[in-house]
C-alpha cells in the first residue's frame, strides 16, 4: 500500500503544529465571500519589509480561497460564518501582513484555481503538497502535517488499508484521498463525492463500503454518525501548505516568514488547540 509523507502526529487528536515540519475537501458550487477584520499588527514590519509592497488580488486585503465543509479545518456555523484552523491561521498571517483577510468559499478544485488564475492570493483548505499541484502553483512551508483516515461501519471485515481491495470506497473528489484510491484500487472502485458529508451518508445508506478523508473530519463525521468508526491504521499521512501563485514570489516569501514567527510564538500551535483537542 503507497503511503506518504511518513510522519506521526504529536497530538492524539491527529494533528500536530508542534512538529510544524499542509488533503482536501469540496463544497457548494456557488462563491460565497466572507469578510474577516483584522487590524495590522504590530510585528507586521518584521515579518516582511515588502508588506506595504505585495500585490495582492483586492488592495488592502488577503484573499483567502477555500472550501468551508472539511471540520475542523474550516466549516460554516450556524450563524453562516466560515470558520476553522486555516481561517484563524490565514487570519494570523494577514494581521502579520498589515492586511484585511477576505474568505471565498467554493468548492476544492475551483479554490486551487483560483489562485493559479489569479482569482485569489491564498487557498487554504487542508491542501496537500504534491507533485502535480507544485507544477501549477506555489507553496508555502507546510504548517501541519495531515492524516488519510479510513471510515467504516461499525462490524465492517475491514480492519486495515490493505482490506479495501475489491471494496467500494467513497471519497471527496479532487482530494489527494481520492488520488490514492485510484492509483491502488483503480477508479472503478472509488466513487467521488462532491465532500466528505455526501460520502459519509453514502456510507450510512450501504452505496460504498469504506470512505478515505483527512483524519480530523473523519472524526467530526464519525461522532455526529453512530454506527462508524475510524480505523486505528491511517491511510497515508502528508504535509499541508497554503497554495498560491507561482508568479507571486514576494507573496510566497511574506507568509513563509509570516508562518515562522506564528510557529515561534506558540500562535499556530493555540490555534490548533482551539479546534482539536488531545483526548
Amino acid at each position: 500500500m503507497k503511503k506518504i509523507s511518513r510522519r506521526s502526529f504529536l497530538a492524539a487528536a491527529g494533528l500536530s503544529v508542534a512538529a510544524l515540519a499542509l488533503t482536501a475537501c469540496g463544497g457548494s458550487s456557488s462563491s460565497v465571500a466572507s469578510s474577516v477584520a483584522s487590524s495590522a499588527s504590530s510585528e507586521a514590519a518584521s515579518t516582511s519589509a515588502a508588506a506595504g509592497e505585495l500585490t495582492t488580488v483586492m488592495a488592502g486585503k488577503l484573499t483567502m480561497a477555500t472550501n468551508a465543509t472539511f471540520p475542523p479545518y474550516e466549516m460554516t456555523t450556524d450563524g453562516g460564518d466560515i470558520e476553522g484552523i486555516d481561517v484563524d491561521t490565514a487570519k494570523a498571517i494577514a494581521e502579520k501582513l498589515g492586511l484585511e483577510l477576505q474568505v471565498d468559499d467554493m468548492e476544492f478544485d475551483a479554490a486551487l484555481l483560483s489562485v493559479q488564475q489569479g482569482k485569489a492570493d491564498i487557498a487554504m483548505a487542508g491542501i496537500t503538497v504534491t507533485d502535480e499541484r507544485k507544477a501549477v502553483m506555489a507553496f508555502s512551508d507546510s504548517y501541519a502535517t495531515g492524516i488519510q483516515s479510513i471510515i467504516v461501519p461499525e462490524g465492517s471485515d475491514i480492519a486495515s488499508p490493505d482490506d479495501l481491495a475489491g471494496k467500494k470506497i467513497g471519497t471527496q473528489r479532487g482530494t489527494t484521498g481520492y488520488i490514492y484510491c485510484t492509483d491502488d484500487f483503480g477508479e472503478d472502485s472509488v466513487v467521488a463525492y462532491d465532500n466528505g458529508l455526501t460520502a459519509v451518508q453514502a456510507l450510512n445508506n450501504g452505496q460504498v463500503d469504506a470512505v478515505v478523508i483527512d483524519n480530523a473530519p473523519a472524526k467530526e463525521y464519525v461522532a455526529a454518525n453512530p454506527g462508524l468508526k475510524v480505523l486505528e491504521t491511517s491511510y497515508a499521512e502528508e504535509d499541508y501548505a497554503i497554495g498560491m501563485n507561482k508568479d507571486n514570489t514576494a507573496l510566497v516569501e511574506a507568509v513563509n516568514a509570516a508562518l515562522e514567527e506564528l510557529k515561534a510564538d506558540g500562535t499556530l500551535q493555540s490555534i490548533v488547540d482551539k479546534y482539536i483537542t488531545a483526548d
